[in-house]
C-alpha cells in the first residue's frame, strides 16, 4: 500500500507512522504538513506546504496512494465556531475534495472524536462541527470511509502532544492509564492500536463507518463488527 498522512507531528499521527513504517505491506508513506517530522526513513517522504487549504500546486504529488489517514485537529478552546470550522470543517474538506479527484478508489480515514455529533446541529460546538465534517466525507467519492472516534488516548513509545495542556495531563495520568488500559482495552486506546486499525481499514476497505474505542481496539485485532 502506498499511504498518505495528514497531521503526522500530533500525538496520533506520530503514532500512525510508527506503525506505517512498521507495516511489511506499506511500500511508501508520504506525510503532508507545516512542519517536517523529525523521522528519516527509506520508504518515506515528505511534504511540507504552508497553505493546506489550496492543493492545485501538488495534484501530481497527492495521487497515486491506497489510502490516506488524517490526523489533523485542533482544541476547540477558546476558539469561536467560525474559527474552528474554518481550521476543521473547510481544512479537511480542502484536502478530501482533492484527494477524490486524484485518488477515486482510495480509502479515507478521518479521526474525529468520541462525543462527535453526527447531526451537526447538538448544543457542543466542537461536536456539531466534527459531525458536518464527518458527514460531508462521506459524501465524496472514495472507495471507503472510516470514521475513527477514539476517546482516551495512552501515548507510547515516547510519543507526546503538542498540545501543552493536553501533555500535562497525560504526563500526570502517565501511571493511570496504562492500568485503565489492562482494565478497559475498549475505552483506552493507544497510539499504537489506532495506528494498527488505521492499517486494517486500508487493507480491508468494509465494515462500519463510524467506529468508537471499541471498535477500533476490535479493528487493530483484525475482528470487524
Amino acid at each position: 500500500m502506498n499511504i498518505l498522512i495528514f497531521g503526522a507531528t500530533g500525538m496520533v499521527g506520530q503514532g500512525v507512522l510508527r506503525e506505517c513504517l512498521l507495516a511489511d505491506d506499506v511500500r511508501h508513506v508520504t506525510v503532508v504538513g507545516r512542519e517536517p517530522v523529525p523521522t528519516v526513513h527509506p520508504r518515506m517522504t515528505q511534504i511540507i506546504k504552508a497553505d493546506l487549504f489550496d492543493y492545485t500546486d501538488i495534484e501530481e504529488q497527492i495521487a497515486g496512494f491506497d489510502a490516506c489517514f488524517f490526523c489533523l485537529g485542533v482544541s476547540s478552546a477558546g476558539m469561536t465556531e467560525e474559527a474552528y470550522t474554518h481550521v476543521t470543517y473547510d481544512l479537511t474538506m480542502a484536502a478530501a475534495e482533492a484527494l477524490a479527484r486524484s485518488n477515486p478508489p482510495m480509502t479515507f480515514v478521518y479521526v474525529s472524536g468520541a462525543g462527535t455529533d453526527s447531526t451537526g446541529t447538538g448544543r457542543t460546538m466542537w461536536a456539531r462541527v466534527k459531525g458536518r465534517t464527518e458527514n460531508a466525507l462521506q459524501g465524496l467519492p472514495f472507495s471507503a470511509v472510516f470514521l475513527f472516534r477514539p476517546g482516551i488516548i495512552q501515548p507510547l513509545h515516547g510519543i507526546r502532544s503538542k498540545t501543552r495542556s493536553y501533555q500535562v495531563l497525560y504526563s500526570v495520568m502517565a501511571l493511570v492509564l496504562p492500568v485503565m488500559r489492562r482494565l478497559r482495552p475498549d475505552l483506552v486506546l493507544t497510539t499504537e492500536v489506532i495506528g494498527k486499525a488505521m492499517l486494517e481499514a486500508a487493507r480491508t476497505g468494509r465494515g462500519r463507518a463510524v467506529l468508537g474505542s471499541r471498535e477500533i481496539d476490535a479493528l487493530a485485532r483484525g475482528i470487524r463488527r
